[in-house]
C-alpha cells in the first residue's frame, strides 16, 4: 500500500445530511415559480458535492457542529449567488466558497493555527524511527493518522484533503485555494513531509 493509499483512507467520513436545503425550500423565499425552478437546477447542480463540501469545512474547523454550520452558510450564499455561476465545474465553485466561509469564521474565532507554524523542534524525531519502512509499519491506524492531520496548519489540512479525498487535480486545488499549479505541488509535499514527521515522532514515543 502506498503511503497516498494510507491518507485516502484515513478521510473517510458518513455522509452527512442536507434537510437544511429541503428546509429552505419551504420557506416564503422559494415561494415563486422562478425561484423553485432556480432551486432545482442548483440542488442538481450543487447536491453532488455536499460530503465534499462537508469534509473540507471539518477538516478546516476540526469540529463537526461548527462544520455544519459553515456549510449551511457556504450553501445559501452558493444559492444568492448561483445565477452568476456560469462554468463547467461546480464542485471547485462550491468549495471556493465553503473554503472562504471556513476561514472567515477561522478569523473571526481567532484559530491560532491560521497564524502558528508547525513547530519543527516538538515533532523532530530521530531520522532512524522516520525512515518509511518504520512509518508504513504503523500508519495504517486510521486514527493516528486523523491525530496527525489535526496537528498541521490549515493550509496543510486542506491541501491534503483535496487532493486525496477529494482527488483533485493540482489545477483544480489551484481555482480553489488561489494559489498557482506548481505551489499547490509544493505545499503538498511539505504537507506530506510534515504529516510524515509527525507520525515518525508518535510512532518514537511507542518505542
Amino acid at each position: 500500500m502506498k503511503p497516498t493509499d494510507l491518507i485516502n483512507d484515513s478521510f473517510n467520513q458518513s455522509p452527512w445530511q442536507r434537510g437544511f436545503l429541503q428546509n429552505a425550500s419551504e420557506t416564503k423565499d422559494f415561494e415563486s415559480e422562478p425561484k423553485i425552478v432556480e432551486l432545482t437546477s442548483f440542488e442538481e447542480t450543487m447536491l453532488p458535492h455536499l460530503d465534499a463540501a462537508h469534509n473540507l469545512a471539518k477538516w478546516l474547523l476540526r469540529n463537526e457542529q461548527d462544520a455544519q454550520d459553515v456549510v449551511q452558510e457556504a450553501y445559501l450564499r452558493a444559492f444568492k449567488s448561483f445565477d452568476g455561476f456560469h462554468g463547467s465545474n461546480g464542485g471547485a465553485w462550491l468549495l471556493t466558497i465553503v473554503r472562504n466561509t471556513s476561514y472567515t469564521f477561522l478569523k473571526k474565532n481567532k484559530a491560532v493555527d491560521l497564524t502558528t507554524p508547525f513547530d519543527d523542534e516538538i515533532h523532530a524525531t530521530d531520522p532512524d524511527l522516520a525512515s518509511p519502512a518504520t512509518i508504513l509499519e504503523h500508519a495504517e491506524d486510521a486514527e493516528l493518522i486523523r491525530k496527525a492531520m489535526e496537528e498541521l496548519p490549515a493550509e496543510f489540512r486542506e491541501i491534503l484533503a483535496l487532493r486525496h479525498q477529494e482527488d483533485l487535480s493540482y489545477k483544480e486545488i489551484g481555482e480553489i485555494v488561489k494559489i498557482p499549479a506548481g505551489t499547490v505541488m509544493s505545499r503538498l509535499a511539505r504537507a506530506r513531509a510534515k504529516l510524515g514527521e509527525y507520525l515518525a515522532a508518535q510512532i518514537g514515543k511507542e518505542k
